[in-house]
Protein backbone atom coordinates (compact mmCIF):
# COMPACT_ATOMS: atom_id res chain seq x y z
CA UNK A 1 0.00 0.00 0.00
CA UNK A 2 1.14 3.58 -1.36
CA UNK A 3 1.45 6.33 1.60
CA UNK A 4 -0.61 8.28 -1.60
CA UNK A 5 -3.14 5.71 -0.71
CA UNK A 6 -3.40 5.66 2.94
CA UNK A 7 -3.53 9.78 2.92
CA UNK A 8 -6.73 9.10 0.81
CA UNK A 9 -8.54 7.18 3.43
CA UNK A 10 -10.71 8.93 5.90
CA UNK A 11 -10.33 8.00 9.57
CA UNK A 12 -13.00 5.38 9.70
CA UNK A 13 -11.56 3.27 7.05
CA UNK A 14 -8.28 4.01 8.65
CA UNK A 15 -9.47 2.03 11.96
CA UNK A 16 -11.21 -0.69 9.48
CA UNK A 17 -7.83 -1.10 7.40
CA UNK A 18 -5.58 -1.39 10.22
CA UNK A 19 -7.47 -4.22 11.94
CA UNK A 20 -8.27 -6.37 8.40
CA UNK A 21 -4.40 -5.90 8.38
CA UNK A 22 -3.34 -7.44 11.95
CA UNK A 23 -6.18 -9.88 11.09
CA UNK A 24 -4.36 -10.48 7.80
CA UNK A 25 -1.00 -10.65 9.73
CA UNK A 26 -2.41 -13.00 12.45
CA UNK A 27 -3.05 -15.61 9.68
CA UNK A 28 -0.31 -14.97 7.79
CA UNK A 29 1.49 -16.32 10.64
CA UNK A 30 -0.47 -19.04 11.63
CA UNK A 31 -0.14 -20.48 8.06
CA UNK A 32 3.93 -20.12 8.05
CA UNK A 33 4.05 -21.40 11.41
CA UNK A 34 1.81 -24.59 10.04
CA UNK A 35 3.84 -25.02 6.78
CA UNK A 36 6.20 -22.55 5.48
CA UNK A 37 4.16 -20.24 2.66
CA UNK A 38 4.98 -19.80 -0.74
CA UNK A 39 6.71 -16.01 0.09
CA UNK A 40 7.66 -15.14 3.38
CA UNK A 41 8.08 -11.49 2.92
CA UNK A 42 4.40 -10.97 2.75
CA UNK A 43 4.90 -10.78 6.29
CA UNK A 44 7.16 -8.36 6.25
CA UNK A 45 5.11 -6.23 3.94
CA UNK A 46 1.93 -6.41 5.79
CA UNK A 47 4.25 -5.50 9.37
CA UNK A 48 5.66 -2.41 7.16
CA UNK A 49 1.67 -1.80 5.90
CA UNK A 50 0.23 -2.03 9.30
CA UNK A 51 3.30 0.48 10.87
CA UNK A 52 2.42 3.33 8.30
CA UNK A 53 -1.40 3.40 8.53
CA UNK A 54 -0.52 3.71 12.38
CA UNK A 55 2.04 6.56 11.18
CA UNK A 56 -0.46 8.17 9.55
CA UNK A 57 -3.40 7.24 12.58
CA UNK A 58 -0.72 9.61 14.63
CA UNK A 59 0.07 12.34 12.50
CA UNK A 60 -4.47 12.60 12.13
CA UNK A 61 -4.44 12.61 16.15
CA UNK A 62 -1.37 14.98 16.45
CA UNK A 63 -2.76 17.58 13.91
CA UNK A 64 -6.03 17.28 15.53
CA UNK A 65 -4.72 18.01 19.04
CA UNK A 66 -2.74 20.86 18.05
CA UNK A 67 -6.35 22.83 16.03
CA UNK A 68 -8.24 22.11 19.26
CA UNK A 69 -5.30 23.85 21.54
Amino acid sequence: MKNSEITGLSQEELVVRIAEEKENLVKLKFAHTISAIENPTRITKVRKDIARLNTEMTKRKAASASETK
